[in-house]
């Protein structure tokens, strides 16, 4: 037994990243809710079974081998021999840190065992974040098997790798100068790219932009419910903000690119991206005549200050939280041009997560980044430098890495006729046809007249 391992200062800081795990179950379930809002009536039910399944498929893949992936960063900074080969075995679900409890590793092999531990299912929750973004783009239109098998793949290999190559002092980009905080490269980035591949491949849902013979269009089935998942996102993200930094007992708190920080400043930055985003997003839903706006203004001022957060200023959140819901509604705007289907994920992730990442550069051009406590040279601690111009090698980093595989994939279940849902099961509604669920009588209205894409109620 190794009681330096079983410290108070140890447990607390395990139970952060608890708190953690708790928090990004909520924010999945938020984006349950949002699309189980803005969804046909006859879909819900399927649409649930998805992200549900979805998601477990990905944290799966992700506990199996993936979270070694970004472990690999560590072993190379600290020169262990073998570093990828390394990680795995220490780390895959068979390996010997992921089945010893954390009082019985030597803590000259793995100090803070127990932390370290936590935070595997932590990362994992993130890669289930990362496919419920994913699925929110493509709902009522993709087939079930080729979503769980997108979900493996992102889960156990790309989800990782995109946190390895940017979230983390010790990873590649980094190193070089890439800035990054509450997930905006893997997590927004990421998503919102997988998304706009898929929705351009699966082509709009009938009725999206031309009137359909059957008179099948998209329709909000209940818009409050967007609240509602809002409000839970709202709920859970400071904590989820929180765990995306180191907290070191008797030096302070720094974000996970090994930024000077403070948690007070942290909140301070949340606080103003909020409200700004918040109060454009109604002046923008007031004006367009469209709830949506309102509901989800918040959330695009996170989104685009989220790179921000341990580096800003909080006059500096306000200005960039208030420019989120903007970004979306061009980005919004720019999809119904291209007769893209998908007015959620890429409005609301890429369009401001782009725009945010980028903007850090520039807001926080110079500060130091980059490394970890005692290490010196290449992974020397805060040896880096943010500029917009490593910002933008990032961005197009996973752009590439999150967009790539999703057409291959998409390609290969074309190929093979899997990839989109029967015309006949889109038209009479997936909960009835795949799962023989009928509409509650009585609440079946009859299809009202096609709108065209601009007015459409269920954009962002």
């Amino acid at each position: 037994m190794f009681e330096e391992q079983a410290t108070f200062e140890f447990m607390t800081l395990a139970f952060v990243y608890v708190l953690g795990v708790v928090a990004i179950i909520m924010v999945v379930l938020g984006l349950g809710l949002v699309d189980a809002g803005l969804v046909r009536r006859q879909n819900v039910v399927n649409t649930w079974v998805q992200k549900l399944v979805a998601v477990m498929i990905a944290g799966a893949g992700l506990m199996l081998g993936g979270y070694a992936l970004w472990q690999w960063q560590f072993n190379q900074a600290f020169g262990v021999p073998d570093p990828l080969s390394r990680a795995v075995s220490d780390w895959w679900l068979f390996g010997a840190f992921m089945n010893t409890p954390g009082n019985r590793i030597d803590p000259a092999v793995l100090p803070e065992a127990d932390v370290l531990q936590v935070f595997v299912p932590f990362f994992a929750t993130f890669g289930m974040a990362t496919m419920a973004l994913i699925h929110s783009g493509v709902v009522e239109r993709i087939r079930s098997g080729p979503l769980y098998v997108m979900s493996f793949v992102v889960g156990a290999v790309l989800s990782p790798l995109a946190g390895y190559l940017c979230w983390g002092s010790l990873s590649p980009l980094t190193n070089r100068g890439v800035h990054d905080y509450d997930g905006v490269f893997p997590l927004y980035i990421f998503a919102g790219t997988f998304a706009l591949v898929l929705a351009w491949r699966l082509r709009p849902r009938l009725g999206a932009f031309t009137p359909h013979p059957s008179g099948a269009r998209p329709m909000a089935q209940a818009p409050g419910l967007v609240a509602v998942g809002v409000l839970l996102i709202l709920f859970a993200k400071p904590i989820i903000s929180i765990g995306s930094g180191y907290i070191i007992p008797g030096q302070g708190y720094f974000g996970i690119s090994m930024t000077s920080s403070g948690i007070g400043l942290v909140m301070l930055n949340w606080s103003c991206a909020v409200f700004a985003g918040g109060v454009v997003g109604g002046i923008i839903a007031h004006r367009q005549k469209n709830p949506t706006y309102a509901f989800l203004g918040p959330v695009c001022g996170l989104v685009i200050c989220g790179a921000l957060f341990d580096v800003g200023r909080p006059w500096e959140c306000l200005v960039l939280g208030a420019a989120g819901p903007l970004v979306a509604l061009g980005t919004a705007a720019l999809m119904r041009r291209l007769r893209i289907d998908e007015s959620k994920v890429v409005p609301l992730a890429l369009g401001p997560g782009i725009v945010g990442a980028i903007a850090t550069g520039f807001f926080a051009w110079g500060e130091k980044t980059g490394g970890y406590f005692g290490l010196e040279g290449e992974f020397g601690f805060q040896h880096a430098e943010i500029t917009p111009w490593w910002q933008l090698v990032g961005v197009v980093t996973i752009v590439l890495l999150a967009g790539v595989p999703a057409l291959v994939m998409a390609l290969f279940f074309e190929r093979i006729g899997g990839l989109r849902v029967d015309e006949r099961v889109e038209i009479a509604g997936q909960d009835p046809t795949l799962w023989g669920l009928e509409p509650e009588a009585g609440r079946t209205a009859p299809v009202p007249a096609q709108r065209t894409a601009d007015q459409a109620p269920a954009e962002v």
